[in-house]
């Protein structure tokens, strides 16, 4: 088992391409943990802006009486991807994995591969 700081380090050694990470409350906005990013990517602020997308796809699925769980959501930029994992077992209710990564460097298919192991390994 991980703790969230080992978490976030596995996430920026371990996966290519890896700019920054954060976990995340996604019921107060706020990082619970953050590592990399920089002038040019405010985690902080990424992690608040992110809480809201997710706000809005619940809403949405239950409008749309979805009864299913979200795994995860990519947002492609030009240069990057950014990847919301939500965490799920027990404890984690309101918790996600935010990844950004440099698109020309990273492998997608990996990236996710691997940001789910370290969420199965992640302790809270």
């Amino acid at each position: 088992m991980l703790t969230v700081e080992t978490s976030l380090k596995e996430a920026m050694t371990s996966i290519e391409g890896s700019l920054g990470v954060a976990l995340v409350d996604y019921t107060s906005g706020m990082a619970l943990g953050t590592l990399g990013g920089g002038k040019d990517l405010d985690l902080s602020v990424a992690a608040a802006g992110n809480t809201d997308v997710i706000r809005a796809k619940v809403r949405t699925m239950e409008m749309l009486d979805l009864r299913d769980d979200i795994e995860d959501m990519l947002i492609t930029l030009g240069s990057q991807y950014h990847l919301i994992r939500l965490l799920g077992g027990r404890g984690s209710n309101g918790l996600f994995l935010y990844l950004v990564l440099d698109k020309a460097r990273a492998n997608l298919a990996m990236a996710r591969h691997q940001l789910k192991r370290i969420e199965a390994e992640l302790e809270l």
